[in-house]
């Protein structure tokens, strides 16, 4: 049996997303801004009540440990940004992704982009994965948009084990 690159990328994000679910049945509210780190980044309520995460251009060295709250947003704010270039919208800024303030809609919003994702992978064709892609590299890479939907599985896979061990890490903890 074998397989189309569409379907065998609609595969490994399928399995990945399963993946991803049964971490979230588990998370707890109380969860999302445990700072697992006296070196930490998580997100933040400004003045205007909007969470932003801490975030730095160059990564820092050490590295900060992040919350769980701070993957989701980072999720969300790439997978917002690769869905802005499957559709060929404008592609939103950083500072234009805020966390949505608290778990439960933190996954609510991780699920629906999620759906919108799905839509991007059901309707893509061989020379659709073929079309060439900068995302998320810069201009000069000459890669395809296949690259691009191969890193949002991958990605997806290291954010989701990222929250799955700091998960497990409180739980053992408590």
């Amino acid at each position: 049996m074998s397989a189309s690159r569409p379907e065998l990328l609609r595969w490994q994000f399928d399995l990945t997303w399963s993946l991803f679910e049964f971490h979230l049945a588990e998370l707890k509210p109380e969860d999302f801004l445990w700072e697992p780190s006296a070196l930490c980044w998580t997100v933040r309520q400004d003045e205007t009540g909007a969470w932003i995460p801490d975030f730095a251009d160059t990564e820092p060295d050490p590295i900060p440990v992040p919350t769980i709250a701070w993957l989701t947003w980072h999720i969300g704010w790439w997978w917002s940004v690769a869905l802005d270039h499957a559709n060929q919208r404008t592609p939103r800024e950083r500072e234009e992704v805020t966390w949505p303030g608290d778990g439960q809609a933190a996954i609510e919003w991780l699920r629906g982009l999620r759906e919108e994702w799905l839509s991007v992978l059901e309707r893509l064709t061989d020379a659709e994965l073929d079309a060439p892609s900068a995302y998320p590299w810069d201009k000069e890479a000459e890669l395809t948009f296949a690259h691009t939907v191969a890193w949002v599985n991958a990605e997806l896979m290291k954010n989701v084990s990222e929250i799955g061990q700091l998960r497990l890490v409180r739980q053992s903890a408590a």
